[in-house]
């Protein structure tokens, strides 16, 4: 007989966390390593293709605009496939998209590499959602901050990623080659590891009206916490995304080094991104996530200016260190925050995924529009309003009490 209180379902999600928790890590640093496989190189991809800082920015806009389309219904598809099905799906676009570009880049064809970066878009928007959710189920049943460690694990495959990219640029291996690699790991490895993932809970709501996915999704860009939220995130996820496709270009132009150094500075901010966030979650649970949030903005916005403003590379490099930390945070903690109460954490973390990305995905893109007038690296500074708007607003976060009953909402 069960002991009192516990379902055989719920001995059942015991017995099969700690496989999960390591599934949701591995599906995290799959996602990272994929995402600097094109982010750190490019540098390379602009000399390919022969594109300008603005043409290079309209390349990565047809990526964000992919984002855009599939991050607000992933939510609601995630609710109906799964978590597990919906990364292997994105896994599969992603594999398609690594293809696609590689392609592009041999055929030296700005629209074929653009087709690949549109659906790198939709598949990684969907794969984003997905292991977000995962991960935040996962941190409910571990009673324990956690998410922070799983986005340190996105950070780790960037890092990896990021070497990688380093070291086959210096040996002067083709990008399109790079990925052709990148798209048979990824096949192989999202098809196999969401297996592990949490078992799917059948809700007893789930088929209520007030419950639906798309009532749900409606509802949630209603509410005033949940949009405050996405505007934390907007600001964390511009100086991350903004670091993620300049800091490399931004130090081969902006300070005269090489491609391998740009690379190298990239896996810096990585690092220290990476760093933070294996030991964040301590922070959080001891200051609670406000003032972790308000920290980590400040350091960001001081690492960027540094960056920016240094003479040379070691000190680009300090700043990189201080902005790779503060950016360290801010995302995963929007994400725990939006996944406060389970019945309602798809469709709040779509919308908060979605404005988040926003400026991850639209926001590096137009930074690049900016650098054609006045260089990418004094267009970084463009990004410090988006991370003091996202402090003055970081008491949104706050974690809600346990005890508060699901669905209820911010009045207005």
């Amino acid at each position: 007989m069960d002991p009192p209180g516990r379902s055989a379902y719920g001995l059942q999600v015991q017995t099969n966390l700690n496989p999960a928790m390591w599934a949701t890590f591995a599906i995290f640093g799959l996602n990272g390593l994929v995402f600097a496989s094109w982010a750190a190189r490019i540098p390379s991809a602009s000399d390919v293709l022969g594109l300008s800082d603005g043409q290079t920015g309209t390349l990565l806009l047809v990526a964000a605009i992919g984002s855009m389309i599939s991050l607000p219904l992933s939510g609601g598809v995630a609710a109906r496939i799964g978590t597990a099905n919906a990364v292997r799906v994105g896994g599969i676009l992603s594999t398609i998209a690594a293809s696609t570009i590689a392609s592009g880049l041999v055929a030296e064809s700005v629209i074929l590499t653009a087709a690949g970066l549109f659906v790198f878009g939709l598949g990684i928007g969907l794969w984003d959602v997905a292991q977000n959710l995962e991960g935040a189920d996962v941190e409910r049943r571990l009673m324990r901050t956690i998410m922070p460690k799983f986005h340190a694990a996105f950070s780790g495959g960037a890092f990896l990623g990021a070497v990688a990219g380093a070291g086959l640029a210096a040996t002067g291996v083709a990008l399109s080659t790079h990925l052709f690699g990148v798209a048979v790991l990824v096949l192989a490895i999202s098809l196999w590891i969401p297996r592990y993932f949490l078992p799917e809970i059948p809700h007893a709501h789930q088929h209520d009206d007030d419950a639906s996915p798309r009532r749900n999704g409606l509802a949630a860009w209603k509410e005033p916490r949940t949009l405050l939220i996405g505007l934390v995130v907007l600001g964390a996820a511009l100086t991350e995304g903004a670091a993620n496709d300049w800091v490399a270009k931004a130090t081969v132009d902006g300070l005269g080094a090489s491609e391998a150094v740009g690379a190298l500075m990239f896996g810096v901010f990585v690092a220290s991104m990476t760093l933070f966030r294996f030991v964040g979650g301590g922070f959080i649970d001891r200051f609670g996530r406000v003032r972790v949030l308000q920290v980590s903005l400040a350091s960001s916005l001081v690492g960027l200016l540094l960056f920016v403003l240094a003479p040379n590379v070691l000190l680009a490099g300090a700043g990189a260190v201080l902005w790779g930390t503060g950016a360290a945070l801010g995302f995963p903690m929007g994400m725990s925050a939006a996944a406060d109460e389970p019945r309602f954490a798809a469709a709040r973390v779509s919308v908060v995924s979605t404005i988040g990305y926003m400026a991850f995905l639209a926001g590096p893109p137009l930074l690049g529009f900016l650098g054609d007038q006045v260089g990418i690296r004094n267009a970084l500074l463009a990004v410090g309003v988006a991370v003091l708007a996202s402090f003055l607003v970081a008491p949104a976060a706050a974690e809600r009490p346990a005890s508060e009953p699901e669905g209820s909402r911010i009045p207005s």
